[in-house]
């Protein structure tokens, strides 16, 4: 079981809504006291939260389905269903969302306290109490809950870091870090010693910004080979990338030099990094052999236009240099960056003459409904009751329903869709031809919705 965790996808279920009470209030001497039926409770919602104190998505890489408790039904005597609690789960600072089934974005996590509601819990239905109405004083129904939301959203973990560390492994970016800050990552002289990228604080003067360091990167890493193209995500939030560079390895083939256009290669082909201002170190200067090679490669950096720091993590040797020259870059692009503007929310009103749904003809005599609230109202309906058939008929009719099918062409009989294609509620048409209609028969009987 891998101890970290940076991409997950997570099957989320928001709580369905309580059901409402169809209920008649009953004592001595009271028979037929009225409608009671209490409303069902709201399902909890799913909410995600940066949490400052989580660093991982391995809870949900173990446990990766995650529900949320349904409201509780409606009861008699006006007494509503208590709603569902809503759960919220902790993510790391810098957490992307994304729909895994389509890939789209849905929110960009940053900030401690930062909160998402991913799924949102169904409403509860209405009790008997609620729908009584001068026309219909004492209904033998109630509305059903909605089901709340459900979807499998993928969390993308980026780091949230000032200074990215770049460079092969072993080259002493861990040792780098352990330097410039009080973080203590696995420390070893062998490829790939650090399985998970590493975060410090490091204060220059005034500035303090926080420094990571990139696992893996090796020649091919962009697409796929090694530990980079796990890693190379914590690099996109970075305002400065730090090239560090091993100027001791006897590795054949490798010097400083090939090693820096390797890593640049490898940037570039993964894209979204190449107006990042760089720096290059020269690390391992305690290192006779390497302090030599260091001032050799030194003017060859500097032509390319880096600013270049021989440094020893092992000794210090030039890390008070290195630390105020990457402050000075991140303080200038902290400067450059736009003010952040307060989150607003936008409001778009329903255009005039909008009906809330639309009415498609499907083919010679079948026609679909979509929109909102019948799609809603349909979820709402225990079609096991036809006096609850019959108040949805009445809302249908006096939404406009009746009277768009109508101009599509609908003749008496047609079937009409309301929802999806797929998962839609289908029934037979009976037009009234008249809005204000109100079925006038014995309870438990109305035609309109075959």
């Amino acid at each position: 079981m891998p101890d970290f965790v940076d991409q997950v996808v997570l099957h989320i279920k928001a709580g369905d809504g309580g059901h409402g009470c169809a209920s008649v209030h009953r004592e001595k001497f009271k028979p037929l006291g009225g409608p009671d039926g209490g409303n069902g409770g709201r399902g909890g919602d799913v909410i995600l939260e940066v949490d400052p104190n989580t660093a991982t998505l391995l809870d949900y890489h173990r446990r990766p389905h995650r529900k949320a408790d349904n409201g509780k039904q409606g009861q008699g005597a006006n007494r509503d269903g208590a709603n569902g609690p809503d759960i919220i789960l902790p993510v790391p600072d810098g957490t992307v969302v994304k729909d895994a089934r389509t890939g789209e974005i849905l929110v960009d996590l940053i900030g401690a306290g930062t909160r998402y509601v991913i799924a949102e819990g169904g409403h509860g239905g209405l009790g008997n109490a609620a729908l009584a109405s001068t026309k219909r004083k004492a209904p033998g129904f109630a509305l059903l809950g909605e089901p709340g939301d459900e979807l499998d959203a993928m969390l993308e973990m980026k780091s949230v870091a000032d200074v990215a560390l770049v460079g092969f492994p072993s080259a002493g970016k861990s040792s780098l870090i352990a330097a410039l800050s009080a973080a203590r990552p696995k420390i070893a002289d062998y490829p790939f010693t650090t399985l998970i990228p590493n975060l410090g604080v490091v204060t220059a003067g005034e500035t303090v910004f926080t420094v990571a360091d990139v696992p893996g990167l090796i020649p091919g890493a962009s697409e796929g080979r090694g530990l980079g193209h796990e890693f190379l995500r914590h690099v996109e939030r970075c305002s400065t990338l730090v090239h560090v560079i091993d100027c001791a390895t006897m590795e054949p083939g490798r010097d400083p030099i090939s090693d820096f256009e390797a890593i640049e290669a490898e940037l570039k082909a993964y894209g979204k990094l190449e107006d990042r201002p760089r720096l290059a170190v020269l690390n391992k200067a305690d290192v006779p052999d390497a302090r030599e090679l260091a001032d050799i490669v030194r003017p060859l950096l500097e032509e390319r236009g880096l600013r270049v720091f021989s440094i020893s993590a092992a000794t210090h040797e030039g890390l008070k240099e290195l630390t105020y020259a990457m402050g000075e870059m991140v303080a200038a692009a902290r400067e450059a960056a736009p003010v952040a503007e307060p989150t607003r929310l936008v409001i778009k009103p329903r255009q005039l003459g909008d009906t809330g749904f639309t009415v498609r003809r499907v083919d010679e005599n079948t026609f679909q409904v979509t929109g909102a609230k019948p799609e809603r109202w349909i979820r709402q309906t225990d079609f096991t009751n036809d006096e609850a058939v019959g108040y949805l008929a009445d809302r249908l009719e006096r939404l406009g329903v009746e009277e768009e099918l109508t101009k599509a062409g609908a003749k008496a009989g047609a079937e009409v869709i309301i929802g999806s294609m797929e998962t839609g509620y289908i029934f037979d048409w009976q037009p009234t031809l008249n809005a204000e209609a109100v079925h006038q028969g014995p309870r438990g009987t109305d035609n309109r919705l075959g």
